[in-house]
């Protein structure tokens, strides 16, 4: 049922109501065969409203929802930085914006010269050999990393090679593509700090291990200090390193992946260089790799031939095409724009302020809350609410309470390996008066629980949707409007 205040555009409907108009049509009128699976044999059943309705109905759902540009957003691992508004103006250039990925090749030179400059900008930044923009998003470029990885061990005759090894703190998607390509997915525990235990890893490292998948600052937000002995326990064993990228805001310019001896990085161009996130638009997901993993790159390869670009189809060893076309070009000219926009020393100050920004929540809220790991943090770090789970408030209950403040909660119960863990990341972009009046409101919600806590309990009280049945909504969604009669 719809909110008195706030009718669903199905109510709205009025026999006659039109709320578009086209433009007068430019090409010859076609008969559709009606035997065509695809035509649809009767009219859809669509709401009928003015456009003035339409647009009222959508206006006010968008003051509903919750995005970086409307407020603080710091969900762990996920990077919510402001996206900068020249970037939407560059990639809606008419050259970028009106091109078709049919085109001739020597009819978008451009947009292909920027794609170049792209790739090879970010394996600089990377410290890999090559980069492909192919992939649409983080875990799509995590499979095909890994399907390359694959790829690379059978050519050697390795079928044994069968193992992925990803720490007890990995992001979730890690062992889910580690499993789509094709391989077991086998756990190594961390220490008393939080990182890789080296003498588990070493147990868990053999002949079959095909790849050990890391994230650098990890995803408690702490830098893997022992990272080039990891890497040498890896190659002796024959398996190859592979970098998830989702945290890399929190090294840019200081350190690079192919330092550390990673022979695979994905990276998300959504989360470090400003992309749309989400809702706001689809993802990017390069990935870059060393010399020796060249040939197994999804194709086509964009490469320069004297003063032409183009596109390379003789890959006999590539893993084939994993998506159509060369990647979500839109994104690419947004990360390209911010790139540009911010310089190398521009992207080293971004990580100071993401690390400088989580250092200070951090130490503010240990005041509060239990913080497993003592040591400094990078981009992110992550506390944990056990101390009022025993007053019986909950970290969904504490997520929840946010909301009432205007804040998205932080990412909850993740990682795994920390009970009732609040994972926050500020990101560069939030000012000093931002990150303290979060902060406050987590200390407030702290006395709260301590004094009050149905308060926090029962919360939200402000927002338009209140408190759900969480495991009602997860097992028996309701997906779409039925009307009623």
């Amino acid at each position: 049922m719809a909110n008195q205040d706030f009718p669903l555009i199905f109510e709205l409907s009025q026999e006659s109501r039109t709320g578009f108009s086209l433009p007068e049509m430019d090409v010859p009128e076609v008969e559709l065969p009606m035997d065509d699976v695809y035509v649809r044999k009767e009219a859809a059943d669509l709401p009928e409203v003015s456009e003035l309705q339409i647009m009222r109905h959508y206006t006010a759902l968008s003051k509903r929802n919750h995005g970086v540009d409307s407020g603080f957003y710091p969900l762990g691992s996920c990077t919510m930085k402001y996206n900068p508004k020249m970037n939407e103006d560059v990639a809606r250039l008419t050259g970028f914006s009106h091109i078709h990925p049919h085109q001739p090749e020597e009819s978008v030179q451009g947009a292909m010269g920027l794609l170049y400059d792209l790739q090879t900008t970010l394996a600089s930044i990377t410290g890999m050999h090559t980069v492909t923009l192919q992939p649409a998003a983080g875990a799509h470029g995590e499979w095909t990393g890994l399907m390359m990885i694959r790829a690379f061990h059978e050519e050697n005759g390795d079928y044994n090679r069968t193992k992925v090894i990803v720490p007890d703190s990995a992001h979730g998607t890690n062992p889910a593509s580690a499993t789509v390509a094709g391989f077991e997915a086998v756990t190594v525990k961390s220490d008393e700090h939080g990182l890789v235990d080296l003498e588990d890893l070493k147990r868990v490292v053999g002949d079959d291990t095909a790849a050990l998948m890391l994230t650098n600052p990890n995803t408690l937000g702490l830098f893997e200090e022992h990272i080039l002995e990891m890497a040498e326990i890896i190659h002796e064993a024959g398996g190859k390193l592979y970098y998830d990228g989702a945290n890399l805001n929190a090294i840019l310019g200081y350190a690079r992946p192919g330092d550390m001896g990673f022979d695979v990085v994905h990276l998300n161009l959504h989360k470090t260089f400003t992309g749309p996130h989400g809702g706001g638009g689809p993802g990017s997901g390069p990935v870059g790799v060393t010399e020796e993993m060249v040939p197994y790159l999804p194709k086509p390869l964009l490469a320069k031939k004297g003063d032409k670009f183009v596109f390379d189809y003789e890959c006999p060893k590539s893993i084939g095409r994993v998506k159509p076309y060369y990647g979500n070009f839109g994104i690419n000219v947004r990360a390209y724009t911010y790139i540009r926009t911010m310089g190398a020393e521009g992207l080293k100050k971004v990580s100071e302020y993401a690390v400088l920004n989580a250092n200070y929540m951090m130490r503010r809220l240990q005041e509060e809350y239990e913080l497993p790991f003592t040591q400094h943090c990078k981009h992110e770090f992550v506390i944990s609410g056990k101390r009022q789970k025993k007053l019986g408030v909950r970290t969904l209950d504490i997520a929840k309470r946010l909301l009432d403040f205007g804040y998205h909660p932080p990412t909850i119960y993740f990682p795994l390996n920390v009970e009732e863990a609040l994972m926050v990341e500020p990101t560069e972009t939030e000012s000093k008066e931002t990150l303290d009046a979060f902060i406050e409101a987590m200390l407030q919600i702290s006395n709260e629980a301590k004094e009050d806590p149905e308060i926090v309990q029962e919360a939200p009280h402000t927002t338009i949707v209140k408190r759900m049945d969480e495991t009602t909504a997860a097992r028996k969604p309701v997906l779409r409007y039925i009307k009623e009669g």
